[in-house]
């Protein structure tokens, strides 16, 4: 047995302990291996499909605030435009437009 001081040295060959050699083992292991490479692969497939879901989502955000949004603002001025027809016509005591006279 090494020692240094009255003190066991910590990682020589043969007083390595249980522990540690186990730890080594499985550390060492192509299983191990395998999961970590698995692992980093489905962390780099993750990170370019949330890349590229991000640019999907960024032109279709973009497309609805130009085409879509000046559609909705046109609409809803051409609805109170109506608003306001029907009105000034029940002023002035005009027929509602879709009564039929005889």
């Amino acid at each position: 047995m090494a020692s240094v001081g009255g003190r066991r040295r910590i990682g020589s060959g043969r007083d390595e302990g249980t522990v540690a050699r186990w730890t080594r083992t499985v550390s060492d292991s192509s299983i191990v291996k395998t999961a970590k490479q698995a692992a980093g692969d489905a962390a780099n497939v993750a990170k370019k499909l949330a890349k590229s879901t991000g640019k999907a989502a960024w032109i279709v955000g973009t497309t609805f605030l130009i085409l879509v949004v000046p559609l909705i603002i046109e609409m809803d001025k051409e609805q109170q435009l109506n608003e306001i027809d029907l009105q000034q016509q029940s002023l002035l005591g005009a027929p509602p437009a879709g009564t039929i006279q005889k």
